[in-house]
């Protein structure tokens, strides 16, 4: 058979990717499954916080089987955030005194509780900061690249907090 047929390009890419899937075993690498958090309900509490919440919920939802509710009293577990803020700082000037670069950061805190009021686990911070540099001829460019930061940091604050929550169930047991 000729090293240029068919059969042999499709068995030398079945070899290809079956070799490939086994490096990627041999490094611990895995698909990102199912959480198992420590409670089978969980009511968020976040009030002025309705964006970070809704994200909460469908990160909870779709990454665990704990199932989020809208009553305090039925939840076996309740979720507090206490704080969601978002600031941008100026990090550096040139030597003209514009801004060559921000930072922006958000601090998250949060605690859960019972409904009965007691503590599963204190009040815990989660900090993401992203450096940002800046040019007034790109204004447009990196407002939009402001947007993109902040979008990727909140989805960066809710994976820390589901390996947070889950990690609650090791302290409990």
């Amino acid at each position: 058979m000729p090293l240029s047929s068919p059969v042999f390009r499709t068995r030398r890419s079945l070899i290809a990717a079956g070799g490939s899937s086994l490096l990627l075993a041999a490094c611990g690498f895995h698909l990102r499954g199912v959480r198992d958090l420590p409670f089978v309900t969980v009511y968020i509490n976040a009030n002025p916080y309705a964006e970070m919440t809704a994200q909460i919920r469908r990160a909870i939802e779709a990454q665990s089987t704990t199932q989020v509710i809208e009553s305090p009293k039925d939840a076996e577990a309740i979720l507090d955030i206490t704080e969601n803020r978002v600031e941008k700082v100026i990090l550096s000037l040139n030597s003209a005194g514009r801004v060559r670069e921000y930072q922006l950061r958000q601090r998250f805190s949060f605690r859960v509780r019972t409904p009965k009021n007691e503590e599963i686990a204190p009040v815990s911070t989660i900090e993401v900061r992203r450096d940002q540099t800046f040019n007034d001829a790109e204004v447009l460019a990196k407002q939009e690249e402001e947007q993109l930061l902040y979008t990727e940091m909140q989805g960066d604050v809710v994976q820390q907090l589901l390996r947070r929550l889950q990690a609650i169930k090791a302290r409990k047991g």
